[in-house]
């Protein structure tokens, strides 16, 4: 009985400690290095979820066009202990956010930097995707 428990519990243990099966994406493969931006505009929202967190923001054109642009960030936990706090972009607050456009040509793009309404410039990528910005926020 005491063998039966035992695998029982072995195999709990490992199905916990298998690595999650949704594929990950790495910044090259959805993002242009060589195509840096800047945009200013006002937030509609902000999505809070993992792997990544997302900011949507009104930007308007020089054609007076406005698009949502979709603003993919680090992970929740990551923008917390950054400084990020949910409270900070609220819709209707004005921000700068610097990044790197995608690759597909959709108003999208991956945040280097964000700076927020009361002048804080916060990290606001993934570290580790192989983004320009990782050199940065490591100081390599």
């Amino acid at each position: 009985m005491a063998v039966r428990w035992s695998a029982m519990f072995g195999a709990m243990l490992a199905a916990l400690c298998v690595p999650s099966l949704r594929a990950h994406h790495s910044f090259a493969a959805e993002y242009d290095a060589n195509k840096p931006v800047t945009l200013r505009g006002t937030v509609t929202s902000m999505v809070w979820s993992n792997p990544h967190a997302w900011i949507y923001v009104d930007v308007k054109g020089p054609d007076g066009k406005v698009i949502n642009w979709a603003i993919e960030t680090g992970n929740p936990n990551g923008l917390y202990r950054r400084g990020w706090r949910k409270t900070d972009l609220p819709a209707g607050a004005e921000l700068t956010v610097e990044g790197y456009l995608a690759k597909d040509g959709t108003a999208t793009v991956n945040a280097a930097n964000i700076t927020l309404p009361d002048g804080r410039r916060l990290f606001a990528g993934s570290s580790g995707t192989g983004a320009p910005s990782d050199l940065t926020a490591t100081g390599r």
